[in-house]
């Protein structure tokens, strides 16, 4: 059950592992205050205060509130004890899941036709430069051979600097298969596992 408490009730947890950048915290107060909206914070009867509540998931929302002005903080209550607690942190802002990357793009289209691309930047954890490389990005229009029935393709996206691209592709190049039937995304995924593997075996 969501209850709304007083924010000068609730007291960081001491062994609070998780850290967010000062760009994100930017980002979280801007969709907090365009929004008003915001899941719900975890906490727990503060076991050293009476009358105060221990945050357990949370503490960068709370700070937000804070600096925004609110006095109050929609929460729910969990009774549980140091044990419990000490697991939750370590977890709870770790476990999650990926994106698919179709709908990824989808999603990302979808908002940058309505909001220009640094304005979206301001609230979504992806900059500007991101969020256009991003939206340009094509899916192939058919799956690699490795995808049967069974198994699917998974796309792996990431961003390296011009530097990095030159050696990456040097890399390639060397264990790069040459089989024409292949498209090229496919002779890079098999390039790129070769070298993972010898990196493995090296490192046994």
């Amino acid at each position: 059950m969501i209850q709304s408490i007083a924010l000068d009730k609730l007291i960081p947890h001491p062994d609070n592992p998780n850290r967010m950048s000062r760009a994100n915290f930017r980002k979280l107060v801007r969709n907090i205050s365009r929004t008003g909206r915001y899941e719900p914070l975890i906490v727990r009867p503060c076991p050293h205060k009476t009358g105060c509540f221990q945050i357990i998931n949370g503490h960068h929302r709370a700070k937000a509130l804070a600096q925004l002005g609110h006095k109050t903080a929609d929460v729910i209550v969990w009774d549980i004890d140091d044990n419990q607690t000490d697991i939750l942190l370590a977890t709870l802002n770790r476990l999650g899941g990926s994106d698919t990357l179709d709908k990824k793009l989808a999603l990302l289209k979808r908002l940058n036709k309505r909001t220009q691309t640094n304005e979206l930047a301001k609230l979504l954890p992806q900059t500007a430069k991101q969020i256009e490389r991003l939206t340009n990005l094509r899916m192939p229009s058919r799956l690699t051979p490795a995808a049967t029935a069974n198994c699917f393709a998974n796309p792996l996206v990431f961003f390296v600097d011009n530097e990095q691209q030159q050696t990456i592709e040097n890399a390639l190049s060397l264990v790069r298969k040459t089989r024409k039937e292949q498209t090229k995304a496919a002779r890079n995924a098999a390039a790129l596992t070769h070298i993972a593997q010898y990196f493995l075996s090296q490192s046994k």
